[in-house]
């Protein structure tokens, strides 16, 4: 995917579905937190730019530091948009690594489908049997429909609930 933000679109998705179960903030640092090293690799030119931040050990890895550092940044951004009424804004520690885990790995499995240079389960396996499952096109269409899929479910149910 060209860098983070495609990769969205599923998080809004999840976000519609699961609601306060779920961190649309904590899933979009992770993304971020996965893209760290391809960026590095491009500014520098050196290294393997689908390297051990795309693999599913390394995604394990990344989503826990997301998750350790995604949740205190994740309530004092909420805080500070005021999202929130209440003044202390609290993000259980289940939902900060189960929307850390969803983000790292999901972002490895499309991540996967997409680019010839990932190997997800190295060490194991260095072998990338999902790459061209689907076209790019294919892809970045489900995640654009995803978003706005999630996006109108989202705001139905707000709706919904403001209603009543």
């Amino acid at each position: 995917m060209p860098f983070t933000p495609i990769h969205m679109g599923p998080g809004i998705f999840i976000k519609a579905i699961l609601q306060g179960s779920f961190s649309l903030m904590i899933f979009g640092w992770a993304q971020i937190i996965m893209d760290i090293q391809p960026l590095i690799v491009l500014l520098s030119g050196h290294g393997h730019l689908h390297g051990f931040s795309h693999t599913y050990i390394g995604a394990t890895l990344l989503a826990l530091f997301s998750a350790l550092s995604g949740k205190p940044l994740s309530e004092l951004g909420l805080k500070i948009l005021g999202i929130s009424k209440q003044k202390i804004i609290n993000i259980s520690w289940l939902v900060a690594i189960s929307s850390a885990f969803i983000g790292t790995y999901s972002h490895v499995l499309l991540d996967s489908m997409m680019h010839f240079d990932l190997q997800p389960f190295y060490p194991l396996h260095t072998v990338n049997h999902l790459q061209g499952i689907f076209s790019i096109k294919a892809l970045h269409q489900f995640c654009l429909y995803s978003g706005i899929l999630g996006a109108i479910i989202y705001y139905g149910i707000v709706f919904i609930i403001k209603k009543e």
